[in-house]
């Protein structure tokens, strides 16, 4: 049993399963190891931080976020429609994740959402977004964060 709470700067191993409204789990680490983060380094959603804050060893909890404190609203300026060619022969198939790169060269998933002749459409929404999401989680331990 540890003396330490979750709150900013300190390690925080746990197990968690995060599902859709309609219970379908979409990532979990039930089956395979725990996760370990620290508390406000960008890991987890800040929706996601937030309930954990006060918990120690052994607690456990599920808590409903909103698509504001998961990954945002589904935007609709994130869909964007282009040429097939820029898609360089690959022959893009509707539902298939592709990789484009952004204004300064990161990487940026897309879903391709319809194909029209010519013309793709590409989501670069969050797959995510605009969704309220259950977040259970079980804490197993935590400790100060060691700065390396």
């Amino acid at each position: 049993m540890s003396d330490y709470r979750i709150d900013e700067g300190m390690e925080v191993t746990l197990h968690f399963t995060l599902k859709l409204e309609d219970g379908t789990v979409v990532d979990s680490t039930r089956d395979k190891a725990p996760a370990t983060f620290q508390l406000g380094d960008g890991n987890l959603p800040p929706g996601f931080e937030q309930p954990l804050k006060g918990m120690t060893d052994g607690d456990s909890g599920s808590f409903e976020v909103s698509p504001e404190h998961a990954f945002g609203q589904h935007n609709p300026q994130n869909i964007q429609r282009m040429k097939r060619e820029v898609f360089n022969g690959d022959e893009p198939e509707v539902g298939t994740v592709m990789s484009f790169a952004d204004a300064n060269g990161d990487e940026l998933p897309g879903v391709v959402t319809e194909i029209d002749g010519d013309m793709v459409e590409v989501d670069f929404n969050h797959p995510l977004a605009g969704r309220t999401l259950t977040f259970e989680v079980e804490v197993l331990g935590v400790k100060p964060a060691t700065t390396h």
